[in-house]
């Protein structure tokens, strides 16, 4: 293993050689000493020794941007083992190697095939070796060199923007910093002044200047103001080469704002301002707008309006508009054109935001003068009061006047004025006025104890125009009089006990009056003078407005006397007098010990003593029980005795009687007589039919002659009108039946109920030659057997 390392070794030692690159005929060595390997080896134990090698070459910087017609001759690759035989190769790696530079493979020079550009790469890092061409092997370790490029003034500084904007506030000082604007230079700095950056100014003097070293671009004029000019465009260069003559430049813009200050007052176009107003407009009515221009903007233009002084600052106000900063002049109070017709206002303008930087150039404020006239408007009357009380007595006789409203007009011209009452207000017509003078009178009783109130609305017309009027309320007391006598306050159910003792009080009574005195209710109570001594009874005045009723002796009976009625007279002491008798009823109860009242009735004397109370009650109810049953079946049995004029089991109770017989034949000449329908004029004779016995004969009702030709209809309806005439019909509902069957036919009538017209046996043999239709009839009535 260690002699194979040292064979190794060996070997690699064998292929140094020296190369020298020579930069002006100067000489580099790679290795700078000699190297003594001793080691082993398979043919001889030789000592081995390493010669001296090196590169040369001739340039290693290079041109950026090179124009000429021919590729640029960039340096000479050589080693001393080259001895000019062509017996060695050169062969050029790294960067850009075959395709930004060529190398001359016998030769070692070097050439780049294309432009470089600095700023794209700088510098290249490429390796070099030199190739025995018969053996293949390398002669020379390969060694790494650096090719840099040379900067030229080639790239023009550049902005970082294209455009600034920048602002700064009006009337700034000179030398205000404003903005920096910055410009880079792509070439390298570190190689002369190719990237050297100068700045100055070309388009903005002389109100900006610019720092040619920073960039700050400044204000060099003093109070620019806003409002003269408020944009500026300001043009500034960077120029490389430090700002020499052939230096390349580049330019941007910037745009630079004044922003508004304060420093502006405000000021009124007008010195003086005229507005009218009607004198009937409200508290709250906008009259006009005024202005004071002010030039600044923002907050800075903010205005505040005032009425600083004059003789109609108590009757207008002005409020400032914030969207448009107008001052509203508006209506404070009601305007009266007759009392004034003209005011004066002085209004101030003021800034709500000045700037004490600016105070010394004067009050931020103006003041100008508002005039504003009245118009006269023709207005309703106007009442004396804004309401009216009257009071006036219950008794106060119709036609008494009782007070008096009074309403002028306040126009100028003082139109007459009539009064009316608004009967809306007073709907039963109590009170009415007369127009020319507003006194108002009475048209009806008044009772203070219906009515204690009565509001009422009075109106006051313009004569010569009924469009202008005005309603004032007039509240009409009614004062009381002692009209009304006192009564018991209350109806009192008093009884007195079989056991009471002689002094005992049975009842405290009150009394009500309807009337209302100043001082109050005062009530005396006695006995009327017939029972002033009432051998029962007596009555104590409580002096409160009550009374007590005491008992007189000792024991009451109710067997004798069950009820005792008391008379009282009930006094007041208002002015007139006014007095009632009231009856107090007293019924005598039996009483327990305790005096509670047990029993009044004197029917419960006659009842066992051992019978109570709901034993009585349901003896009662039995007794009605049994009236209401008998009723009904009284009732029922008189709706059963009343029977139909046929007893039948088909009775259907409509009055259709049917006989359970095929008839009489030729001979049944009662049953029904067809005749009349057949002959209107025949009268109805009051005929009897023999083969029923009816319950009651009902009496034949006579009817009018009827003329001839009759309609049938007209006669039908003239029969019902007798039967609903008729006294003697049925009470139920009954059917009458009426028929009409014309003129004769060509067979005559095959009708039994003629036969009463004709005497004897008839022959029915033509009926065999009236066909096969007729053959059962003709065999009913033809055969010598026929009933």
């Amino acid at each position: 293993m260690r002699i194979y390392s040292f064979l190794t070794v060996l070997l690699w030692s064998s292929m140094f050689h020296v190369i020298h690159m020579v930069p002006s005929q100067k000489r580099t060595n790679k290795h700078s000493r000699n190297e003594r390997i001793t080691g082993l080896s398979e043919n001889s134990g030789k000592t081995l020794h390493r010669s001296k090698r090196g590169w040369m070459w001739n340039q290693f910087f290079l041109l950026e941007e090179y124009t000429g017609p021919d590729t640029q001759y960039v340096g000479k690759l050589h080693t001393d083992q080259d001895k000019g035989d062509g017996n060695l190769k050169y062969i050029l790696t790294g960067d850009g190697a075959g395709s930004l530079f060529i190398i001359d493979e016998n030769t070692g020079d070097i050439h780049a095939a294309k432009k470089l550009d600095r700023e794209e790469k700088s510098l290249y890092v490429l390796r070099a070796k030199a190739i025995d061409r018969k053996s293949g092997r390398q002669v020379e370790p390969e060694s790494e060199f650096i090719i840099k490029i040379h900067d030229i003034n080639d790239n023009e500084p550049k902005f970082t923007k294209d455009m600034y904007t920048a602002s700064i506030p009006e009337m700034s000082g000179v030398g205000t910093s404003v903005i920096q604007v910055t410009a880079t230079d792509a070439d390298d700095a570190n190689y002369g002044n190719s990237a050297k950056v100068v700045y100055s100014i070309l388009q903005g003097q002389p109100y900006f200047s610019v720092d040619p070293e920073t960039g700050i671009i400044k204000t060099a004029l003093p109070d620019m103001s806003r409002e003269n000019r408020e944009e500026y465009q300001v043009v500034i260069q960077a120029k490389d080469m430090g700002g020499q003559m052939g230096g390349l430049s580049g330019t941007t813009i910037v745009n630079i704002t004044l922003t508004d200050v304060n420093d502006n007052p405000p000021r009124f176009p007008q010195s003086t301002y005229q507005f009218s107003s009607p004198e009937s407009a409200p508290p709250g009515t906008p009259l006009g707008r005024i202005k004071a221009n002010d030039p600044d903007v923002g907050e800075n233009a903010e205005i505040e309006y005032s009425i600083s002084n004059g003789d109609g600052s108590d009757m207008f106000d002005i409020i400032t508009d914030k969207d448009t900063q107008e001052g509203i002049i508006i209506v404070k109070k009601y305007l009266d054109f007759e009392n004034k017709m003209l005011y004066a206002l002085r209004v101030e303008a003021t800034n709500t935001h000045p700037d004490p930087r600016f105070l010394q150039l004067g009050p931020f404020k103006d003041t100008t003068l508002v005039k504003i006239s009245l118009e006269d408007i023709d207005e309703p009357p106007v009442f004396s009061r804004p309401w009216y009380l009257i009071e006036v007595d219950e008794d106060a006789k119709e036609g008494s006047i009782i007070g008096q409203v009074v309403a002028q007009d306040p126009d100028i011209t003082k139109n007459a004025i009539k009064y009316s009452v608004d009967r809306h207000t007073d709907l039963d017509r109590i009170f009415n006025i007369y127009s020319g003078n507003g006194s108002l009178f009475i048209s009806k009783p008044l009772d203070r104890e219906e009515t204690p109130w009565h509001n009422i609305t009075v109106i006051a017309t313009e004569i010569n125009n009924p469009k202008q009027s005005s309603q004032i309320p007039v509240f009409i007391r009614i004062l009381d009089i002692n009209d009304h006598a006192p009564e018991f306050a209350k109806y009192y159910e008093t009884f007195v006990c079989e056991n009471a003792k002689a002094g005992q009080l049975i009842q405290t009574v009150s009394a009500v009056d309807k009337d209302e005195p100043p001082r109050g209710h005062k009530f005396f109570f006695e006995l009327v003078p017939e029972f002033a001594v009432h051998p029962n009874f007596s009555i104590v005045d409580n002096k409160d407005n009550t009374a007590a009723i005491m008992t007189r002796r000792n024991g009451y009976s109710r067997s004798k006397m069950n009820t005792y009625l008391l008379p009282i007279i009930i006094f007041d002491n208002d002015y007139p007098i006014q007095s009632s008798t009231g009856t107090l009823t007293i019924r005598v109860c039996a009483c327990d010990i305790w005096g509670n009242m047990q029993s009044c009735n004197t029917e419960a004397l006659l009842l066992p003593a051992g019978l109570s109370t709901g034993a009585l009650i349901a003896i009662l109810l039995c007794i009605i029980i049994l009236l209401v049953l008998v009723v009904l079946f009284m009732a029922l049995k008189r709706q059963r005795k009343k029977e139909p004029l046929i007893v039948s089991k088909d009775d259907v109770r409509d009055n259709i009687v049917t006989y359970n017989d095929e008839g009489g034949g030729e001979e049944d000449t009662q049953a029904f007589d067809i005749g009349t329908l057949r002959n209107p004029e025949a009268r109805e004779e009051s005929k009897i039919r023999r083969d029923v016995i009816p319950e009651t004969i009902f009496q034949i009702r006579q009817t009018a002659p009827l003329w001839e030709n009759i309609d049938v209809k007209d006669f039908i309806r003239r029969r019902l009108k007798e039967n609903d005439s008729d006294p003697a019909a049925p009470p139920y509902d009954s059917l009458a039946t009426y028929a009409y069957e014309g003129n004769d036919s060509i067979a005559n009538s095959l009708s039994s109920l003629e036969s009463l017209t004709a005497e004897g046996n008839q022959d029915y043999d033509y009926l065999s030659d009236w066909g096969p239709r007729f053959k059962k009839l003709a065999d009913m009535y033809g055969g010598e057997d026929s009933d």
